[in-house]
């Protein structure tokens, strides 16, 4: 169903306040709450194996395992199976020599085990990709990690495991170059990175090793252009902020989250700089105002949405500056959400509803992932992940 705008006015809520909305995930809240270290929030950023700094990326990987970028202790946390109990230490770890250690590249050079600020993470092929930002790569393991010592198979981004620098140290992109890629997702085979600081989403059809040059990008023309929305204004094929790419109902959705929206292709792309056929979170192909230029949000505005995941048919969008997850079943444009978790309605918004952390709020949720019936949330904003299940 679609929700519609009230015209009503309250004292206490803003003018244009919508209806509640069916929830998208269990009201209860989260049934696991892993990093709190028994609290609503971590009383320290000291690293541990149950304690995280501002994670960005969570995946359920198909396996049973659960993995998550602790991204400020620039380490990557892993859990043999998902845990049924808050604050279950990881069983992994990636990225460090040990649980109590921390730094960039584990305060030493750049390794194919080492990180600086990873964020997005999936499961490829059976094994797990990373993205390691602040190196301006990929990390990929064709079988998932077992521990420190355990050095990515295919570095994507970089000619080796020494390389970190963006666009290999020029100013203008190729096929083989990244800069700040937040974000990577598999859509069967292909590995899909939102190359965020170029401005673009590449697509890997076939990544066999280290240095391999993308197929396809969107979001620009070409692989040379890395200029904001490819160096015009906003419009159908251009992007600012690109964060997440995942498969959706046979095509792709992408989090541009420096537009404001979520583009949507009714079919992969095969050609480069192919345009959206339609736009969450925008009325129009050429406006990017967050909330649709309001103050408050509506079940059709989003503000810096990082996250995407699937929930059956449904596409479920981390609208992450407006600290609420939003399930939309409409592809059409501009279409309204038809359900909302983390906010009382479609027109709230703060982190954590402007108070403390529940097992039903989040402050700035930048990632998603989802298996089944569960979504894992990467709570960033609350140093923690949410194990959540789907409303009845």
């Amino acid at each position: 169903m679609k929700v519609t705008l009230s015209h009503s006015f309250s004292p206490q809520k803003a003018p244009g306040t919508e209806t509640l909305g069916a929830p998208l995930l269990d009201p209860k809240g989260a049934r696991v709450i892993l990093g709190t270290d028994g609290g609503a929030l971590v009383d320290s950023i000291t690293p541990a194996p149950h304690r995280m700094f501002g994670p960005r990326g969570v995946c359920l990987h198909p396996d049973g395992s659960l993995w998550v970028s602790d991204t400020g202790h620039h380490r990557v946390l892993g859990w043999k199976t998902v845990p049924t109990e808050d604050d279950t230490p990881a069983d992994i770890l990636v990225g460090q020599p040990e649980f109590g250690r921390e730094g960039r590249n584990a305060k030493g050079p750049v390794a194919g085990n080492t990180m600086n600020v990873p964020t997005g993470i999936c499961a490829f092929r059976g094994g797990l990709a990373v993205a390691d930002p602040w190196n301006h790569r990929v990390l990929i393991w064709r079988e998932t990690p077992k521990g420190p010592d355990d050095h990515a198979d295919i570095i994507l981004g970089q000619p080796d495991a020494a390389g970190s620098l963006a666009n290999l140290g020029k100013d203008t992109p190729t096929s083989e170059t990244m800069n700040w890629p937040y974000g990577v997702s598999a859509i069967g085979d292909r590995l899909v990175v939102c190359d965020t600081g170029n401005r673009r989403v590449l697509f890997f059809d076939d990544p066999q090793v280290t240095g391999q040059a993308a197929d396809l990008v969107l979001g620009q023309n070409g692989f040379e252009c890395r200029d904001e929305n490819a160096g015009r204004a906003v419009a159908d094929f251009t992007m600012r902020w690109p964060h997440m790419a995942i498969g959706w109902r046979g095509g792709l959705a992408v989090a541009d989250a420096g537009n404001n929206r979520v583009m949507l292709w009714r079919d992969v792309p095969k050609t480069n700089g192919a345009p959206a056929d339609a736009l969450l979170g925008q009325k129009d192909m050429a406006d990017c105002d967050f909330n649709l230029a309001g103050y408050y949000p509506t079940s059709q505005a989003v503000n810096m949405p990082y996250s995407l995941a699937t929930l059956g048919s449904r596409l479920v969008v981390g609208d992450t500056a407006n600290s609420r997850i939003l399930g939309f079943d409409d592809d059409t444009m501009a279409a309204h959400a038809d359900r909302l978790t983390a906010q009382p309605d479609f027109a709230a918004k703060g982190d954590n509803r402007w108070g403390i952390a529940e097992r039903d709020s989040v402050c700035w949720p930048y990632g998603l992932s989802s298996l089944g019936t569960t979504v894992a949330v990467a709570d960033s904003g609350n140093n923690r992940i949410l194990i959540w299940d789907a409303a009845t």
